[in-house]
């Protein structure tokens, strides 16, 4: 289990948007070089190494030196102790299922905004 400070620190983290977009590119492409992850900001390469430390710090980043290049991996664990806090198995079930129609709603809502556009609909 998550200590406050330790969950303070994850949900500092996940306060950023860059950071968050960093979890994405990461998660995505697991094993992704620093310096091209650093690539996909319009920021300083110390500026990505800054939030990286925040992310590592947090638990969520995991790097690993392969030659000169420092290789990164999302680290779901912090963020699944944090849900594991706050849901039962019950509440779960149920968010899960509640989640699953968001996304299809929103992906109907979509395919019917296409539609219109082609004036198929």
């Amino acid at each position: 289990m998550l200590d406050d400070h330790d969950m303070d620190a994850v949900f500092q983290a996940l306060g950023h948007e860059s950071r968050r977009r960093m979890l994405d590119i990461v998660k995505e492409c697991p094993g992704i070089g620093v310096g091209l992850l650093a690539k996909e900001f319009d920021v300083s390469r110390i500026a990505v190494m800054k939030h990286l430390g925040v992310l590592e710090s947090a638990g969520l980043l995991i790097s690993e030196k392969d030659g000169r290049t420092r290789r990164l991996y999302f680290n779901a664990v912090p963020i699944q102790l944090i849900h594991e806090r706050w849901t039962t198995e019950y509440s779960a079930y149920w968010s899960g299922n509640l989640t699953r129609i968001k996304y299809l709603a929103e992906i109907r809502a979509r395919n019917d905004d296409k539609d219109k556009k082609k004036g198929t609909k």
